[in-house]
């Protein structure tokens, strides 16, 4: 969602020093997992007061209303897969006027790099996950796409990154999307 749908957001390194975290502690979810009861409930209310403000301050990336409505029209369903909440996925579309066909958020399973959520998703529309195109902006997009046997694509947002080669795709603009599917993806 966040880097994707809308534009980047969130400044992990900020958080993980907010909340009393080294800046070499790994991802966020799974280093709050390793902390004390109370440890991770004060970084639970930090983290929160962060994705709170990240619905407020939101706003769409580059053709991204256009992206979903042609997709949309094609009859192409569309879910989000987020390390975020569901609720916070579906504030982030009310305040945007968007429609999605299923989201699984944190809470369902096992996050991003873990094949989980895109499974679950081929599973709501029935289709495999070779026929699957997975769209993210960071390497856990990546992972998860090809734990799951799915189509990866990577979405830049103007940076380069040392994970690119293990995409699929990689675009600088999520319409570019509609190109890989008019390709076919392969």
């Amino acid at each position: 969602m966040d880097g994707t749908i809308t534009k980047p957001y969130f400044d992990f390194d900020a958080i993980r020093e907010e909340i009393g975290l080294d800046q070499n502690s790994g991802p966020l979810l799974e280093a709050m997992q390793k902390m004390t009861s109370s440890e991770r409930i004060n970084a639970e209310k930090i983290l929160h007061y962060h994705e709170q403000k990240a619905i407020e301050e939101s706003q769409l990336n580059n053709c991204a209303r256009e992206t979903l409505a042609a997709l949309r029209t094609e009859g192409i369903p569309i879910g989000i897969l987020t390390r975020n909440t569901k609720a916070n996925a579906y504030a982030v579309f009310n305040k945007h006027g968007l429609q999605f066909d299923a989201v699984v958020g944190r809470e369902d399973g096992p996050v991003k790099p873990d094949a989980f959520g895109v499974l679950e998703l081929c599973k709501k529309f029935n289709v495999q996950p070779h026929e699957t195109l997975v769209v993210g902006d960071y390497l856990f997009d990546l992972l998860c796409a090809i734990a799951a046997g799915a189509v990866s694509v990577l979405l830049v947002n103007g940076k380069k990154y040392e994970f690119e080669n293990i995409a699929n795709y990689k675009i600088d603009n999520i319409r570019q999307v509609l190109d890989i599917i008019k390709q076919g993806v392969s």
